[in-house]
């Protein structure tokens, strides 16, 4: 059942607050409370928008209605092919990998993740941690689909064994009826024709009594 609009937003951020905090990454926990700022040290990005950029436009993602999840999708696709920079990627690998909508990809996006944090020096702290983060969510949520895929393919295979065995018991049941009817109708025939030679000497005992 697709779950509506406000249920959808509260799940997507509980889903990225937990993550961001269990991440065991230190520089994404500092800087979804607030702490971390940018630094000498961090690469100068042309053109990178800041965290809230990527936010908002997953926030819109999560919030709104097929059609213009559908919009928010293509444009970050076609910006993605277009002017394929850093950021532009970065953009829509996030919206792939976003859940409820129609063109959620984890596969697709955890191979841009990869690809975007093997050249992490083009990034900001604050795209890495988003990378980083959103990586680790899709990865798990593919290990659970191949689990629950494992699962049901396991539960197939043993309700089409157990089918097997009972058509086999059935078989074996109907087997030994058709043989018991087989007996039955001997037998029957057996004390029919005891009961007709039985006959057959009382009718002669009778008549030899009447002379």
């Amino acid at each position: 059942m697709r779950k509506g609009p406000l249920a959808v937003r509260l799940i997507s951020a509980a889903t990225v607050t937990v993550v961001m905090l269990t991440s065991g990454c230190e520089t994404a926990n500092n800087w979804l409370k607030g702490r971390q700022t940018a630094t000498a040290s961090d690469p100068v990005i042309l053109g990178a928008p800041n965290a809230g950029v990527y936010l908002a436009e997953l926030y819109a993602l999560t919030s709104s209605d097929p059609a213009t999840q559908a919009e928010i999708y293509a444009d970050s696709e076609s910006a993605a092919k277009l002017t394929p920079s850093t950021s532009a990627r970065l953009r829509f690998a996030l919206v792939v990998a976003t859940s409820g909508h129609s063109e959620t990809d984890e596969a697709l996006a955890q191979e841009m993740f990869r690809d975007l944090l093997s050249q992490s020096e083009l990034m900001t702290s604050a795209e890495i941690a988003l990378a980083t983060i959103f990586l680790k969510d899709v990865e798990t949520r593919l290990v659970l689909d191949t689990e629950a895929r494992r699962l049901r393919a396991e539960n197939s295979a043993a309700a089409t064994t157990e089918e097997s065995a009972i058509s086999r018991r059935v078989a074996r049941v109907e087997a030994q009826n058709r043989q018991l009817r087989v007996e039955l109708a001997d037998a029957e025939a057996k004390l029919e024709a005891i009961l007709s030679i039985e006959r057959s000497i009382r009718e002669q005992a009778d008549n030899n009594n009447r002379r």
